[in-house]
């Protein structure tokens, strides 16, 4: 006799695998994050209520939530790893100083300002063309092969 597990095709396991308990990060953030981690604001910690308006905070968020989700499974050491590996790295600088929220208050929110950026001048990114005029590092075998 074999059991219901054994009929089914392979790699298909019986039990449907585990539903997130967040529908999404806007969700995560407002029932998990910011009730559960809370630092005293302003100075050293920036938070804006806007945060959705802050495209790095969004990417930050998003991974911390994928990743709370899946290690939240993991028996033992899961939620350990998280706030060791996920969320005390993207803690630090999601409200950092320095961070998405540096010129926000938790009242105010301040558009980010986008760095700017010139376009390289044609052919700059044609690697034949470039190393044409880059001379070989002292000692290199491309310097050797020249003095030959």
């Amino acid at each position: 006799m074999t059991s219901p597990a054994a009929d089914l095709p392979p790699g298909q396991d019986k039990d449907p695998p585990p539903q997130p308990v967040y529908s999404g990060v806007e969700e995560w953030v407002t029932g998990q994050f910011l009730p559960m981690f809370r630092r005293p604001l302003g100075g050293e910690y920036r938070w804006c209520r806007e945060w959705w308006q802050h495209a790095e905070a969004i990417t930050r968020l998003t991974a911390l939530w994928h990743s709370w989700e899946t290690l939240r499974l993991e028996p033992g050491t899961g939620m350990a790893v998280w706030l060791r590996d996920h969320l005390d790295h993207q803690l630090t600088v999601l409200l950092g100083r320095g961070g998405p929220f540096a010129q926000c208050s938790e009242d105010e929110h301040i558009d980010p300002r986008e760095a700017k950026a010139d376009l390289a001048p044609p052919g700059w990114w044609d690697i034949g063309a470039v190393m044409e005029d880059v001379e070989p590092a002292p000692g290199s075998p491309d310097e050797r092969r020249a003095d030959e």
